[in-house]
Order: C-alpha cells, then sequence, then structure tokens
C-alpha cells in the first residue's frame, strides 16, 4: 500500500516513493485487464542464457515490450524471430525496475493461423481419447527393410532426399513410389488411397510418408482424419517426416515413428551398413532401448515437477527477480569476456617464452651422443668377435697338431686286441691271437703269426 506524510500546517499532499508508485501501478494494470490477445510484429528478440525470451511487439504506429518466460518458452513450438508476424495472448504489466509498460506472454502463434490450430488441437485431442496415439500400439521399425515404400510427391525435394539417403547409406534397399499430391484438397482422399493401397499389397516392410515444408495451411493435408486412421490400420509399420523439424502434424502422432524431416525418416529405416561393419546391431538396439526408458522416465519426472510447479504458482512472483537476474548476468557475461581476453593474451606470451626455452636442442644433442656411443660399441664388439675368433682358430690348430688322427695321417697305426686295450708291446700277445689295427682311414682285423719280442722269437 501507499504511504503518506503529513506536511506541516494544512498541506495534506500524499507523496509516493518511486518504488510504491510503480508497485501501485503495476496492481492496477494487472487487475484492470484480464489475459488478452494482441497481434503485431516481433522486434529486439533477445534470448538470454537462462532461457527467458524478451521482444518488442509493433505495428505501424507503437509497440510494446513483452517478456516470455523459459516454461512458457519450451512450449512454443515455432523458433521466433524478428520480423516475424505473431498473435500472442498476455497479461499487461509493469516492470517496476524501470518503470517499463510490457506483457508477459503466455502463448504464441503465427498470426493468421489461429482457426487452423485449433482445428489442429480439437482434433488432436479428439484422436489421443481414442487411443489412436498410444505408445503401446506403436509398432517396431524393422532392422533390414528389403523393400521401402515411399507416400510422396514424385516431383518434390521429399523424393529426391529419400531416395540420396538410401543410396548412400542402405543401397540394398529397393524403393517402391507411390506418387500422391501432398497440398490442397486433394491431397488427403489420394494419401488415404495410398496407404490403403500399400497395406493390402503387403509387399513393402516400412513406409514414409512424407514432405517437404511448409505453412500450416500447405501441412493441412496432414492433419486429417480420415489420414490418421489410415496410418493407424495400416499392416505396414509407418514413419511420418512432414515438413521440417518444429513442424507437427496428426500424422506425426498417429504414425508408429515420427521423424524430424524426409531425410531423416529414410536414415531411420536405412541401417548404415558402414557403420554396422564396425559395430554390432545388437548393441546399438540396447543403447536406443535403454535411452528411450531414460528419455521417457525424464519426461514422466519433468512432467509430474511442471505440475507441482503449476499448482503453486511461484511464476508472478519469481518474474521480476528473473529479469533482474538476466541484467546481471548480462554484466557478468561482458566482465568474463574482458577477463578471458586479459588470459588469453597472457596465455600467448607464455606460450612464446616457452617455445623460446624448449629443451628440444638439448633432446637432439643426447640423441646425437647416443647414436655415437652405439656406433662405437657396435664397433668394440666386433672387434673382440674377430679377437675370440683368432684364438678360437690358433687354439684349433695347435690341438690339430697333438692328435693322434694326425699319428695316423703319417703312416703310423694303433693294435687293440680282443679286449679293445691298445697294444703297446709284443710281448702281450702270442701267435693265433686276433689284433684289430686302426689306420688314417679305415680299420684291419688281423691274426698274430709271429711274436718278434725283444728277447727272442716266438712263431706258431
Amino acid at each position: 500500500m501507499t504511504s503518506a506524510s503529513q506536511q506541516n500546517g494544512q498541506d495534506n499532499r500524499i507523496v509516493f516513493s518511486v518504488s510504491e508508485l510503480n508497485s501501485s501501478v503495476r496492481q492496477l494494470l494487472e487487475h484492470s485487464y484480464g489475459l488478452l490477445w494482441v497481434e503485431g510484429e516481433i522486434s529486439n528478440l533477445a534470448r538470454p542464457r537462462s532461457g527467458h525470451m524478451y521482444f518488442s511487439l509493433k505495428d505501424g504506429d507503437a509497440q510494446v515490450r513483452c517478456a516470455l518466460f523459459r516454461g512458457k518458452a519450451r512450449l512454443i513450438r515455432t523458433p521466433l524471430a524478428d520480423g516475424d508476424q505473431v498473435r500472442v495472448r498476455a497479461r499487461v504489466s509493469l516492470y517496476a525496475a524501470r518503470g517499463d509498460y510490457q506483457l508477459i506472454v503466455e502463448h504464441v502463434e503465427p498470426a493468421g493461423d489461429g482457426a487452423l490450430r485449433r482445428a489442429f488441437e480439437q482434433l488432436k485431442a479428439k484422436l489421443d481419447v481414442e487411443g489412436l496415439f498410444a505408445a503401446e500400439r506403436k509398432r517396431a521399425l524393422p532392422a533390414a527393410p528389403q523393400r521401402i515404400g515411399v507416400i510422396t510427391s514424385a516431383t518434390g525435394a521429399a523424393i529426391r532426399d529419400v531416395l540420396s539417403v538410401v543410396s548412400r547409406r542402405y543401397p540394398l534397399g529397393a524403393v517402391r513410389v507411390y506418387p500422391v499430391p501432398v497440398q490442397g484438397d486433394a491431397a488427403p482422399a489420394a494419401i488415404v488411397k495410398a496407404l490403403t493401397l500399400a497395406s493390402a499389397r503387403a509387399d513393402c516392410d516400412v513406409l514414409l510418408l512424407v514432405r517437404g515444408g511448409g505453412s500450416l495451411e500447405d501441412l493441412w493435408g496432414f492433419n486429417d482424419e480420415n489420414v490418421a486412421r489410415a496410418i493407424v490400420a495400416s499392416r505396414v509399420p509407418v514413419v511420418s517426416g512432414v515438413g521440417h523439424e518444429v513442424d507437427v502434424t496428426i500424422a506425426d502422432f498417429a504414425a508408429d515413428v515420427r521423424a524430424a524431416t524426409p531425410s531423416a525418416a529414410a536414415e531411420l529405416v536405412c541401417p548404415d551398413l558402414t557403420a554396422q561393419a564396425a559395430a554390432l546391431p545388437r548393441i546399438a538396439e540396447r543403447l536406443s532401448a535403454r535411452m528411450a526408458a531414460r528419455l521417457q522416465a525424464a519426461r514422466e519426472r519433468l512432467a509430474s515437477l511442471e505440475a507441482r510447479l503449476a499448482r503453486q504458482h511461484p511464476r508472478r512472483r519469481l518474474e521480476v527477480p528473473m529479469q533482474r537476474l538476466d541484467m546481471a548476468e548480462q554484466r557478468l557475461q561482458r566482465a568474463m569476456n574482458r577477463r578471458l581476453a586479459l588470459s588469453q593474451e597472457r596465455v600467448a606470451t607464455l606460450g612464446r617464452r616457452l617455445g623460446q626455452a624448449s629443451p628440444q636442442r638439448r633432446l637432439e644433442a643426447a640423441r646425437l651422443q647416443r647414436d655415437t656411443l652405439a656406433r662405437r660399441l657396435e664397433t668394440a664388439m666386433r672387434a673382440r668377435l674377430r679377437n675370440a675368433e683368432q684364438q678360437l682358430s690358433n687354439a684349433g690348430r695347435a690341438l690339430n697338431a697333438v692328435s693322434p688322427l694326425q699319428t695316423l695321417e703319417r703312416g703310423y697305426a694303433i693294435a687293440r686286441d680282443d679286449h679293445a686295450h691298445v697294444v703297446r708291446s709284443a710281448d702281450t700277445v702270442g701267435p693265433g691271437d686276433r689284433l684289430s689295427v686302426d689306420l688314417a682311414r679305415g680299420r684291419l682285423d688281423c691274426e698274430v703269426r709271429a711274436v718278434h719280442a725283444e728277447s727272442g722269437e716266438r712263431s706258431t
């Protein structure tokens, strides 16, 4: 509430502080207006790291500042950009810290798409209640489809994108095209007919329902109830790749798998043969299943936390502090950038000094010394080996000189008796004894016929 100061005498003026005045004006604005719709052109769009978005909404004669806080910004399907013509649902408020009149935005949609968007949401809610979007009825895609059916325009960019991906990633897969118009009044009926025909033939392992991006009106053929029911009734798994990543249609919810673009849809059903050569498919499947489970758990936890946060309604009390925090963060970012520039300059200086004091030269000298010592060691070892070989050769010659084999070579012989004893004296044998005589080459078996001893002669 306001405070008043009584002046002296008869002066009964009520004096507001600036904070009190801005607070009163803010309450007056917020209580005087409920949620309202405002249409205009976006300008001065800013996205701080906090996730909030700030912009101005203008027409030919005026403009108003707008704040779109993170919780609501995450729900915006279409990226915002300067120059976009939009319609916003917002509350009138005042940013007391600066005295700026502003709109607190709750929802943003492209101008002119409001009726189509409402029809989209109504049909989506109806089919969701019927269970057409239930996750448990979704079918898994084949790991290696032999034939891929593509339902799209035969002359559009989408079919070229799909064929390019198939030829690059999975040349083993054949493609059957079901040409249909993808825009205009005739598109829904043609798409339903193609889905029904492909399901009846069952000659494809998977169907791609694709087209390029466009406005909500351009994509309206894929928001048809009959198209959604034909997708669900198909006996062949259906992958929807309609528009760009931010575009969402009823066909996306009804399909077994939704892809961001036609190329992404083709990549989902075409295994990368090069990657499969380096990784086992089972590992990829387990990783995909685990990631899907973790993402689902994270989504459920996030939904639970958002529900709790919505029940407590803390946003209005946090809006002003969050704006102040964004301003402080911007100042901090500028200061950090200055500090980072100084640090980078210091690192560059230290790097130059380190390069000048590099130990590379000492390492090169040590390598040269090592190579020289290695060569000297090899030379010394070879000399030692030559000396040892020479000594061994000399010793062999000396040993050979005293060998009994050399004696035999000079014409001598060695006689042995029946007991292999060397006969050194004629007295040890008698006539009739048998002797073995070893020669330099060969041996003789002999019989003693006479013995000539030093003391006389014995004969047989």
